[in-house]
């Protein structure tokens, strides 16, 4: 079981390196190869789900060193569900990329995708600050990569942002790995949990200050007030398929956030317990109005995307900020919607532009596209669940977000905020989709392209998940709950890494 824990970290990192050898054969061998790799880490990430179901922490001492000397990788729940839903919305985009033939923009388009996983999986795994660190630079050395494939000005200019923004978020996370090793002596996220616990007084301004670093870091990765001024650009000029597995890059911080923070801060933290929550759910409820007048305000189906995915963040940041067992686990059921709606949501905007030749995916006039009358039925089933409204798993999320605001000193800002920002979203959607599909010039000639069927078919596969969400809402949120029985205990999580033997008893 502890071999499973560090499977995804290896199989991505020698997935990587064999797929740039794999370029020798051309795309011929890297597509068949990228393909079967993924659908390892698919039966991997059940696996993870099933084993972690268990309610056991699972601890993977890298070298077998102990913690709090050596690395750790800890699967549990959260950690599993993450890992599972990273993998689903990566099948999604390279069946897009692939159907569209993205990977013949560049050479490296398959290495980099198994790179990026590399960083994702290893950051929901790591129990090592430093190393969570570490795997987030692997993470953004990819995205990097990704987000600039195939050129352009535009692309250029936006990752260009992206780069210096993230290069900034880096040093502030060394800084604060820097400030928490000064103030307890460790990096191990238990052990550093474990040691804050029984602080002395005069330490706690520093862990206090430290820990508010790391939300600056973890916020600018999950695109927070103030430091999302990146994401609307970055995911509206980068290809389709790269956008919506970027759906999942903001879920790392947020993670993160949960993880960490939620570690760290907890019950037993004394006077630090919770010290983060209160910035979170400021700082989320302000990102919510302005992802929601965003969505508003833009100008083509793109840009409207990336600010939906702002909203979603938002919605999240609420959740973790309200800090509460209800809260939390209807943040981890909207996080799964979230992250495969709007990975849909952005490859049903790249198909909607292509059908609409030069208009592309402006809100302006054009002659009607081929099979619109497909693509509105995909827009509107995707407008309702980005959107929130019932019957799809969006509103259920909402809802479930809500109640547990009834328990928070915050409920009527959150209630306003929340509600008024749905509206707004709701109008915004139902305006672009009269544009795009009604208020078109009759019997022009269309000049886009005719609609690519194994393309639609990966937009189909994302969104299903929204109405399998509802059908088996009982038993998703049931496993939210317990992963966040789970993630509260921090007792146990802690008890887990340091009690961990070395493999024969050796140290």
């Amino acid at each position: 079981m502890m071999d499973l824990v560090i499977a995804p970290v290896l199989l991505t990192m020698i997935a990587g390196f064999v797929l740039i050898f794999a370029r020798l054969g051309g795309l011929r061998w890297q597509r068949p190869l990228n393909f079967a790799m993924m659908a390892i880490l698919l039966v991997t990430a059940v696996a993870m789900v099933m084993v972690s179901s268990t309610g056991i922490h699972q601890v993977y001492a890298s070298g077998n060193w102990v913690a709090p000397f050596g690395i750790v990788l800890v699967l549990d729940r959260l950690s599993a569900l993450m890992v599972l839903l990273t993998t689903l919305l990566a099948i999604g985009s390279l069946w897009y990329a692939v159907a569209t033939r993205l990977d013949e923009a560049g050479a490296h388009f398959h290495p980099m995708f198994q790179f990026l996983l590399l960083g994702l999986y290893g950051a929901f795994l790591t129990g090592d600050l430093f190393n969570l660190f570490v795997f987030f630079e692997i993470m953004l050395l990819a995205s990097y990569g990704l987000l600039l494939h195939g050129g352009g000005r535009q692309r250029t200019k936006a990752g260009f942002h992206y780069v210096v923004l993230n290069l900034v978020g880096s040093t502030l996370f060394l800084f604060a790995v820097g400030a928490f090793y000064g103030a307890v002596g460790s990096m191990n996220l238990a052990d550093i949990a474990h040691k804050v616990a029984g602080a002395p007084a005069e330490r706690e301004g520093l862990i206090a200050a430290a820990g508010l670093m790391l939300l600056i870091v973890f916020g600018l990765k999950a695109a927070m007030f103030p430091l999302y001024l990146w994401l609307p650009a970055a995911y509206t000029h980068t290809s389709a398929a790269v956008a919506a597995l970027f759906a999942v890059m903001t879920k790392v911080g947020i993670y993160a956030i949960i993880r960490v923070h939620g570690t760290i801060f907890s019950e037993a933290a004394g006077p630090l317990a919770g010290v983060h929550a209160p910035w979170v759910l400021a700082l989320g409820l302000i990102t919510l109005v302005l992802g929601a007048l965003g969505v508003m305000a833009a100008k083509g189906l793109r840009e409207q995307a990336a600010y939906l995915v702002l909203a979603s963040v938002a919605v999240l940041l609420v959740g973790v900020g309200i800090n509460n067992a209800e809260a939390l686990a209807a943040t981890h059921y909207y996080m799964i919607h979230s992250t495969l709606i709007a990975g849909g949501f952005f490859l049903l905007a790249d198909l909607i532009s292509r059908g609409r030749g030069e208009a592309a995916d402006r809100f302006i006039s054009a002659p009607s596209m081929p099979h619109a009358v497909l693509l509105g039925g995909l827009f509107f089933f995707g407008a309702i669940a980005m959107a929130g409204m019932p019957p799809l798993s969006g509103f259920i999320g909402k809802v479930l977000i809500l109640f547990a605001a009834l328990e928070s000193a915050w409920i009527a800002a959150i209630f306003a905020v929340v509600l008024i920002g749905s509206l707004v979203i709701i109008v915004s959607l139902a305006r672009s989709g009269s544009l795009l599909f009604y208020h078109t010039q009759g019997l022009c000639a269309v000049s886009g392209h005719k609609i690519n069927r194994a393309a639609l078919a990966a937009v189909v596969y994302l969104f299903l998940f929204s109405p399998l969400l509802v059908i088996f809402a009982g038993g998703v949120e049931g496993f939210a709950q317990a992963s966040t029985a789970q993630l509260l205990d921090a007792g146990r999580y802690i008890d887990a890494v340091l009690s961990q033997p070395a493999i024969g008893g050796a140290r």
